[in-house]
Formats: C-alpha cells, sequence, structure tokens
C-alpha cells in the first residue's frame, strides 16, 4: 500500500511543470561600485579594486533666435527679410567621475583566465574571435558591452562581472 502512494505521488510530482529559475543578472551599481572619493574603500586583505574614469558630458545647443522680423508692404510683397542669429549654449549632461570597483587582481589575468573569459563572452554572443587569451582592444570592447547592459560601462573586468560570468568565485562584499 505504502509502494502505490510513493508511486502515486511520484507521478503526480511528474506532471507538475518543472520551475527552473534563471540566473539572476548582476547589476554592477549596486553595492559594488564606488562612485564618490578618490581611492577604494579599506577592504579585506587582498582585495583588488580597479578604476575607470567617466569623462564629463557637455550638451551644445545652438538655436536660431529671431533678431529682426521680416518687412512686407500693405499688399504683401517682402520689403527685407527676417533676421536670425545663432545663439550656442553649453551645459553640463554629468561631472567627471571617478569610479572605483573591485576587480579580479591583477596576477589573475593569466592566459587561462583570459582564455576562460572570452570563451564565456563568446557563449554569451559579446565576443565573436578566435579564443587568444591575450585581454586586448577585442576583449575590452566585449567586457564593455557586457558590463555596460548591467551599469558598468568600464573596458575594465568587474569582480562582479566575473562572477556573473561564473570566472571568479571570490567572495567578497564591501
Amino acid at each position: 500500500m505504502r509502494a502505490a502512494l510513493v508511486v502515486a505521488g511520484l507521478a503526480v510530482m511528474a506532471c507538475q511543470p518543472a520551475v527552473v529559475k534563471a540566473p539572476m543578472r548582476a547589476d554592477l551599481t549596486l553595492g559594488q561600485v564606488l562612485r564618490d572619493g578618490d581611492r577604494p574603500p579599506d577592504g579585506p586583505g587582498g582585495q583588488c579594486w580597479d578604476r575607470d574614469v567617466k569623462p564629463a558630458i557637455i550638451e551644445t545647443e545652438t538655436e536660431q533666435v529671431l533678431v529682426q522680423a521680416a518687412v512686407r508692404n500693405a499688399d504683401g510683397t517682402l520689403v527685407a527679410p527676417a533676421i536670425f542669429s545663432t545663439e550656442t549654449r553649453q551645459r553640463m549632461v554629468q561631472d567627471r567621475a571617478q569610479v572605483w570597483f573591485p576587480a579580479p587582481c591583477a596576477a589573475d589575468f593569466t592566459v587561462e583566465f583570459v582564455a576562460t573569459l572570452q570563451r564565456a563572452l563568446k557563449a554569451r554572443g559579446f565576443y565573436l574571435l578566435p579564443l587568444t587569451g591575450i585581454y586586448d582592444a577585442p576583449t575590452m570592447a566585449a567586457v564593455r558591452r557586457y558590463q555596460a547592459g548591467r551599469g558598468l560601462d568600464s573596458p575594465k573586468l568587474s569582480l562582479g562581472a566575473a562572477r556573473e560570468l561564473g570566472i571568479s568565485a571570490a567572495d567578497f562584499a564591501p
């Protein structure tokens, strides 16, 4: 009798759709990126940090301003055309900022580590070239594209991105 109940229970469970959670997508702006200050905070020994400088963004606005309206006769013919001047203004959209973030240490960037990084980025469609194991411009561009959607627009690999890619198991929480 017990065996029949166990088999019946397993049969019911088999009919239920499996619930598989998708891997979480890290937001590299939460709890890991430090935008203030000129050096990283003190952390556990051996923790490496990297930084990137975000340039100021200045927007230039150009506008045509009417200086003198057009002059017309009583019958509507144009006597003098309108006169316009060009005014240009600039405004700061975003200040220059120095961004610090936990990162794999320089000693970790071995040929094997970089090849693994390239493989992980390639599997996600961010790196399309052959694996070289060299942290070169195409690799940095792929890292930037990968991290930009997660709040860190930098070609330097963050520890959060390395963890999400499955290539770093370092445990650190600032």
